[in-house]
């Protein structure tokens, strides 16, 4: 049964939690974060990249070290101030296309993550897990929830209901004009029925956030001391329902045929493939198994063969998997899709234009559209422990960075 429990965040003061809130570090170009360091002193980049002040590149212990430090003096400044006592947050975004999103931010457990309560769906590279890791026993806390979600729930439905229709502790919305929300709950009774209904779930998925997750459990492991009262067995999450979670594809776009020309390509194709040239009217596929192509200024429509490709178990069936296994390993000869430097992705929310216009200018050879993966099949790759193909998914909400802050 899942453990989700709440926790004495530490937060920005209400009137500076809008130019607290930051992206991922990582989703900023350099000229967007030093604009945004440079004139706002409150952003919490100035924390996750502190050799910003002293205009020097600083990476490892040293800059574990300097983060810690930043943190603290945003505490001693009282930038951030921590609750009195622990609260589940209710945390509602409300995005530029008017999509809603709520759920709660709340301490979740390593040890459910160890024994696959809390399951995952992509696999995690060991040297990241170990350098986040250092990174969390150095700075001393975490800063961006991991996304979860849990099968719909309507006892923690009307909770939430009832509680965003109080003022909001925080509302505050961001240059992507997401409107962004938080409430404290804070009373016994609300406690505990929360802390209840998430006991009665058996599996809880991540949806984002999975090498924050494995990181997190290693840090519990090396502490090695099973006590329920120490924070550091737990990690931060935002948890919301299935039926809210957003899902996109990724296109992906490869730089030559590996040799092949047009022809020899399509009729290798052949061999998987009902194809069906669509001219050069954008063309987006609509079902499982069908994918779009473009080459050569046209678009074709492919459709799986599907007595020419077994399907055993849950990846098998994964559209991304199949591309992998038909056209992207065996015809353009890549292997390694995380490294391989023929083959780049691009999110669906850009569009088939984008994919359209990177061929046409000649950077990439051939795009391939998928439809999005279901939450059902998401689940279904972590039920069986099996790992989606890297990019398999692009999934809504993104958090921001320093709204709420964990501890260790």
């Amino acid at each position: 049964m899942a453990k989700v429990l709440p926790f004495k965040a530490i937060r920005p003061t209400r009137d500076k939690v809008s130019l607290v809130a930051s992206r991922s570090y990582q989703t900023y170009t350099q000229a967007e974060r030093e604009a945004r360091m440079d004139y706002n002193p409150f952003a919490f980049l100035h924390i996750v990249n502190p050799g910003y002040k002293y205009d020097l590149e600083i990476t490892g212990k040293e800059r574990y070290n300097l983060v810690r430090n930043r943190y603290l003096e945003f505490k001693e400044d009282k930038i951030f101030v921590q609750d009195k006592t622990p609260c589940y947050y209710v945390y509602k975004i409300i995005n530029r296309h008017k999509q809603v999103f709520s759920g709660f931010i709340a301490a979740t457990s390593a040890n459910d993550y160890e024994n696959n309560i809390i399951r995952k769906h992509e696999d995690t590279l060991q040297f990241r897990e170990e350098t986040f890791k250092e990174y969390l026993k150095t700075v001393g806390f975490n800063a961006e929830p991991v996304l979860l979600t849990y099968p719909d729930n309507d006892n923690l439905a009307n909770i939430i209901k009832a509680k965003q229709q109080e003022r909001a502790e925080f509302e505050f919305t961001t240059t992507y004009r997401d409107t962004h929300y938080l409430w404290l709950i804070d009373d016994e009774q609300s406690i505990f029925e929360i802390k209840n209904e998430f006991g009665k779930i058996n599996t809880i998925y991540i949806a984002d956030g999975h090498h924050r997750s494995a990181s997190s459990c290693l840090l519990s492991k090396e502490y090695n001391d099973n006590n329920e009262l120490k924070r550091h067995n737990y990690f931060m999450s935002y948890l919301i329902p299935e039926s809210e979670l957003k899902i996109y594809d990724f296109n992906r776009l490869v730089k030559d045929l590996n040799g092949l020309s047009k022809e020899e390509f399509l009729i290798k194709l052949d061999t998987y493939f009902r194809i069906e040239n669509r001219g050069t009217q954008a063309y987006k596929p609509s079902k499982k198994h069908h994918f779009s192509m473009y080459i050569d200024g046209e678009f074709y429509s492919l459709y799986l063969r599907k007595n020419n490709f077994h399907i055993n178990n849950a990846l098998d069936a994964l559209d991304t998997h199949i591309l992998y296994k038909t056209i992207l390993e065996p015809l353009l000869g890549i292997k390694d899709l995380r490294n391989d430097s023929k083959i780049e992705y691009s999110h669906s929310k850009s569009g088939v234009t984008t994919m359209k216009s990177k061929v046409d200018s000649g950077d990439f050879a051939v795009g391939f559209g998928l439809v999005p993966i279901t939450i059902n099949e998401m689940k279904a790759i972590a039920d069986e422990g099996l790992t989606m193909p890297p990019k398999s998914t692009y999934i809504l909400p993104k958090l921001r960075s320093g709204v709420t802050i964990y501890e260790l």
